[in-house]
């Protein structure tokens, strides 16, 4: 993970790699400082020395500074997501993480709002006419809305085959008469199933 992508996660990521290795806390503060750049690195040089060390202050400063906060997820979450994300697993995947940090979790209807968010969102970021086919369904949660999503892809292949492979064109009566010339002014014996007789086919017209 790199320091653009996330920069609170890379922080999480960051401490329990320091956690893992067993590295003394009192050098989490220089360790941080020295990884992180651009308005975080200038706030962490901007620190008294006496602030600079402690490790707790040096973390909120950071994301002060980059206003890394629940308004911060919120206006990520809605933002309009560009096309490496527009995958749908993957779409609902970072909606779902950007959820998560935006909202409270001790909310008590969480789950139910959650979800109602997360459908309105996830509809509002596909691609234009799989949303217009989406939306025509009225799917009451994000699970119908992703099987939609998916059952119209898997429609929409199927009939790009279609269009490059055509089925062969079905042959009319009189296609199968002018094809099969030997046939006229000829007959054949033939028996009648019920009473036995002989009979024969009438000639081709």
């Amino acid at each position: 993970m790199m320091w653009e992508d996330d920069p609170k996660a890379y922080i999480e990521t960051f401490e329990w790699h320091a956690i893992m290795t067993g590295l003394d806390k009192g050098y989490w503060a220089s360790q941080l400082r020295a990884l992180v750049v651009n308005k975080a690195q200038a706030a962490c040089r901007a620190l008294p020395q006496d602030e600079a060390h402690n490790y707790d202050w040096v973390k909120t400063t950071i994301l002060y500074q980059l206003k890394i906060n629940l308004e911060h997820y919120r206006r990520l979450y809605w933002a309009k997501k560009g096309p490496e994300e527009n995958q749908p697993r993957l779409l609902l995947q970072l909606l779902w993480d950007l959820l998560n940090k935006w909202l409270s979790p001790t909310s008590c209807d969480r789950d139910t709002l959650a979800d109602e968010i997360m459908l309105e969102q996830f509809m509002n970021d596909l691609e234009e006419h799989t949303q217009l086919w989406v939306h025509q369904h009225s799917p009451r949660n994000c699970d119908e809305a992703l099987k939609l999503v998916e059952a119209f892809a898997a429609s929409e292949v199927s009939y790009s085959r279609e269009r490059h492979n055509p089925a062969p064109p079905t042959l009319s009566l009189r296609d199968l008469e002018k094809r099969q010339p030997m046939f006229k002014g000829m007959t054949r014996d033939m028996v009648c199933f019920r009473c036995r007789k002989g009979a024969t086919f009438p000639k081709l017209a």
